[in-house]
């Protein structure tokens, strides 16, 4: 199991690894507020190279299933592309938000988009990486907010593969409970592939995004590392960055086996 953060300098991020201490980063590979084509990055040959696994988060522009084709064409556009990125980096996967329909749209409109999204990338010999599809926080006209809702998702992305990425913050903010979180995603995965381990700064089932650091947040940081130890998956920290390495630190002696455990 291996732990690591997001890191927020694209340039150097293998560099904010090491001042971490992280086995895992994630980053961007554009800005995630435009519909940029990423470029090479400046520092892939080493990316491919280093015991440091990397993981790509898409753009937050992208919205695949939205029914406006302004924003859904070039959001399969850019999956694709940041996709490719990924590969270029050597990373493991690119992790994309399960996107919403307008209010009043209907919903399953949203999930059909998602298949369609597979369907015609398959025709082409697949994504370069795979897609991780990660649960959001709010909205009544998510395909990810609700665990229920995810299953329906899955019914129609299931078959191609997708990936799945867990954020404890979303699950809360969405009133889904993390106890038996994992357990309940599994079932209709199959599969965690990452874990975002975040806190949450406002209360359970709020539909509010907003990340804490793991000992300042409202969710009990006990319950947080269990969601890891279940998950058995890599871990990005996403919480703000003065505090980073301290929550991998917390992550790590928390999962530590006990003394007693290895006589």
């Amino acid at each position: 199991m291996r732990i690591g953060a997001h890191v927020r300098d694209d340039a150097d991020p293998l560099g904010s690894a090491e001042r971490y201490g992280a086995e895992v980063i994630q980053l961007f590979v554009t800005d995630p507020q435009k519909w940029n084509k990423p470029k090479p990055h400046p520092q892939a040959d080493q990316l491919r190279a280093s015991s440091v696994e990397v993981v790509v988060h898409s753009s937050y522009v992208i919205n695949v299933a939205s029914l406006n084709n302004r924003i859904r064409i070039p959001s399969r556009k850019a999956v694709q592309q940041q996709a490719i990125a990924a590969a270029e980096i050597g990373a493991f996967g690119l992790v994309v938000h399960g996107g919403h329909v307008r209010q009043g749209e209907d919903v399953s409109e949203g999930f059909a988009n998602w298949r369609k999204l597979f369907e015609r990338q398959d025709d082409e010999g697949g994504f370069a990486v795979p897609i991780l599809i990660e649960n959001t926080a709010g909205g009544d006209a998510a395909m990810s907010r609700y665990f229920d809702s995810i299953a329906r998702l899955w019914d129609h992305v299931g078959d191609f593969g997708a990936g799945f990425c867990l954020d404890t913050c979303h699950a809360w903010a969405a009133g889904e409970q993390l106890v038996d979180a994992v357990e309940r995603i599994k079932a209709i995965t199959g599969r965690i592939d990452l874990v975002h381990l975040n806190n949450s700064r406002d209360e359970f089932n709020s539909a509010r995004d907003r990340h804490a650091n793991l000992a300042d947040g409202l969710i009990d940081p006990q319950l947080l590392t269990e969601v890891v130890r279940q998950a058995d998956a890599p871990v990005v920290l996403e919480t703000p960055a003065e505090g980073i390495t301290a929550d991998i630190a917390y992550v790590r002696e928390a999962l530590a086996p006990s003394p007693s455990a290895s006589n």
